[in-house]
């Protein structure tokens, strides 16, 4: 038996940025024990990193705005891939939300006569972002953090315990969903400072752990973004969605190489900033596509003038939605018109004063000055494309936020996939998170309440001691002993540097499966991350569970390899460009494919034996041999054609560790009246006429 820390709670939220703290608050505010499981310090999470701000249609700088235009841009962004009832939900709450976190006493800046102030942003019809300088993320994780505080010195007045109710534990990662029979059971983890293991059951368990950006070379993403909602949930038995979209913001910084992908906010642009190229040339008007054309501003002139007369200008080309801007600066450097680092300019101080930027962009003024030695005030910025949000993860019911098949688990924010289609719009992950954190809280809890203590799941010794085994393996891999679990077939290959397995996981995601996508390319990924997979398991780290990086990033892998791998096969599976998702084989956009979600799931057992995931292949060469799948059937058949799935459909062989296997599923049919806000014009772009006519 395994020695482990052991605590119990009524609802467990793993990730204490904006959607874990808004799902905590309120579990607990309906009664329920809570714990709160932080990776990083509390407060530290990545959401502070959220610059832009919060999307909701207030109408205060545009009283047009409403719900269903916030619905209409929403669902344009995202290519009508979204599931229609989150991005309903999403649009009719944002404002309560919002409005709930000044309450709490968030400080938001304010219109001339004291309403809360909101900016333009790309794809967004109305200035719609509630805002609090560039600052906004710092902002709401201060406010929900202050919150918990609140609630705890509320507790500690009545119980005499400030953690009672709701605790925080800071530091600490979960390595496993723990599970009786098919029902959520707790969790277990270990805390990063001392090494020591820990176990908490609950009946419910809220998955709120951000995105998987660390598994690309450049990202905006920070440490913590290893994808482990994602493998959490898929190791679990709840599948994954939509895993082919990632978006890649169009302005990250390039230069000097140590901050190359920091993120560029969007309110840049917003706020008045324009692209140009090597030439000087404000290139964006040449990349307006066809399904936007009508919107937006075909000369600099009428652009110019939207910002003072929006009523009769169309809105600048530099405020689409970021996937079509990421495209354009791609294009303009691979056409040698890039700047000399590799990017393109971005310019705001033609557009407004110094004093004015320093108010408005305090962060950016901050961040080029001591980072790049640039004054935004008096030149340009170079910004390049960057690895930034996973719009696919956990497959969840939209109104509650339970992931599919596995009761008591539920999932919130960019772990959660569906809200946001094929691409998000700047400032709805704010919304998003706060929307989803607090259903996901709601319906955890009333499902924690349904369970009383005797009928509580509750998880087995042996499946701790597995999940302990699985932890600890780093400090005695399966090095050179020819075994059959070693993966090296017999071979004695030597232990693996989890850096350097994690550089080479980075590079191939880089190179092979990022903006610009082709199948060839792909196939090569998925062989390679196979041999990585198999690599993987002969990681060594030295040393003691104490202060032991080497030994963090050595589990972290095998969440990244395998989000990587859902990437990847849905990634080849797609045979169209929309969105996050662009094929140089297969430029279009296929209405065919608008019907269709890939879903990613596990099958046979993974390498602790839970049952969830197979060990296929015996050693890596085997699988690069067999590659990723067999014909390309469904390349002649199309997404609904008799072929069906294509070898890529069962379960593809990643090594001695976790097995994907890929299939397809009908999109829920979008709601007559919301098919109502749209012209039938513009649904013919993006829906297939049996859809229409139903």
């Amino acid at each position: 038996m395994t020695n482990v820390e052991r605590h119990a709670y009524d609802v467990v939220v793993v990730g204490a940025g904006g959607a874990g703290l808004r799902a905590a608050i309120e579990a607990r505010e309906r009664g329920m024990r809570t714990a709160v499981i932080c990776k990083s310090l509390f407060g530290k999470a990545h959401t502070v990193m959220a610059e832009g701000g919060i999307a909701a249609s207030m109408g205060n700088a545009n009283g047009h705005d409403n719900w269903q235009v916030h619905f209409r841009d929403t669902m344009r962004g995202g290519k009508f891939l979204n599931h229609w009832r989150m991005a309903e939900l999403h649009a009719k709450e944002a404002p309560d939300r919002v409005w709930e976190l000044e309450t709490w006493g968030a400080l938001f800046d304010r219109t001339k006569d004291g309403r809360i102030s909101q900016r333009n942003f790309g794809g967004h019809e109305y200035p719609r972002l509630a805002h609090v300088g560039d600052r906004t993320g710092l902002e709401l994780i201060r406010t929900l953090q202050q919150k918990i505080v609140s609630l705890q010195q509320e507790d500690h007045a009545e119980t005499g315990d400030y953690e009672g109710r709701l605790k925080v534990f800071q530091e600490c990662t979960v390595t496993r969903v723990l599970k009786d029979g098919d029902r959520v059971a707790g969790v277990f983890g270990y805390v990063r400072e001392s090494g020591r293991l820990f176990v908490i059951d609950a009946p419910a368990v809220v998955l709120a752990t951000g995105g998987i950006g660390k598994s690309f070379k450049v990202t905006s993403n920070s440490w913590e973004y290893t994808g482990d909602g994602h493998a959490l949930a898929l190791l679990a038995g709840a599948p994954l969605i939509n895993m082919e979209f990632i978006q890649f913001h169009p302005t990250g910084m390039v230069w000097p190489p140590s901050v190359k992908g920091i993120l560029v906010t969007e309110s840049v642009r917003g706020d008045g900033g324009v692209l140009r190229n090597s030439e000087g040339k404000r290139f964006m008007f040449g990349y307006v596509p066809d399904v936007f054309k009508e919107k937006y501003a075909q000369s600099e002139e009428e652009a110019d003038g939207w910002y003072a007369d929006p009523e009769t200008h169309r809105r600048p080309p530099e405020l689409l939605p970021r996937d079509e801007v990421a495209r354009a600066i791609n294009s303009e450097v691979k056409a040698g018109r890039g700047s000399p680092h590799g990017g393109v300019f971005l310019d705001v101080s033609t557009r407004l004063s110094p004093e004015e930027i320093k108010r408005r962009l305090p962060s950016m003024h901050h961040q080029f000055k001591e980072l790049a030695d640039v004054d935004i005030t008096a030149e340009p910025m170079e910004v390049g494309p960057t690895c930034h949000y996973m719009m696919g993860g956990v497959d969840v019911e939209p109104d509650t936020a339970a992931a599919r098949g596995v009761p008591g688990l539920f999932a919130a924010g960019e772990v959660a996939g569906g809200m946001h289609g094929s691409n998000r719009l700047g400032g709805n992950s704010l919304s998003d998170l706060l929307v989803f954190g607090r259903r996901a809280g709601l319906f955890a809890a009333e499902y924690a309440a349904g369970l009383p203590a005797p009928e509580r799941p509750a998880a087995g010794e042996e499946q701790i001691d597995e999940a302990a085994a699985e932890a600890l393996r780093p400090f005695g891999a399966e090095a050179g002993d020819g075994g059959p679990d070693a993966g090296d077939g017999g071979s004695g290959a030597a232990v693996e540097n989890p850096y350097t397995l994690h550089q080479e996981l980075q590079q191939v995601m880089n190179d092979l499966v990022g903006i610009i996508r082709r199948g060839p390319e792909m196939e090569r990924a998925l062989q390679h991350l196979a041999e990585l997979r198999v690599r993987s398991r002969r990681a060594l780290v030295e040393g003691h569970r104490q202060f032991n990086p080497g030994w963090h990033l050595a589990l972290d892998l095998r969440n990244m390899l395998l989000v990587s791998e859902c990437v990847a096969l849905a990634a080849l599976e797609r045979t169209e460009s929309r969105g996050g998702h662009t094929r140089d084989d297969h430029p279009g956009m296929d209405r065919t494919w608008r019907k269709v979600n890939l879903v990613c799931e596990l099958a046979g057992k993974d390498e602790a034996g839970h049952g969830t995931a197979a060990a296929t292949a015996p050693t890596a060469a085997g699988d690069a041999a067999a590659g990723p799948g067999t014909a390309r059937a469904e390349d002649a058949a199309g997404p609904d054609g008799a072929a069906g799935m294509s070898g890529a459909s069962g379960p593809v062989s990643t090594g001695t560790a976790a097995s994907v296997s890929l299939r397809r599923r009908p999109m829920d049919p979008i709601r007559p009246d919301l098919l109502d806000l749209f012209e039938r014009d513009e649904l013919l772009k993006y829906l297939t006429d049996e859809e229409l006519d139903a």
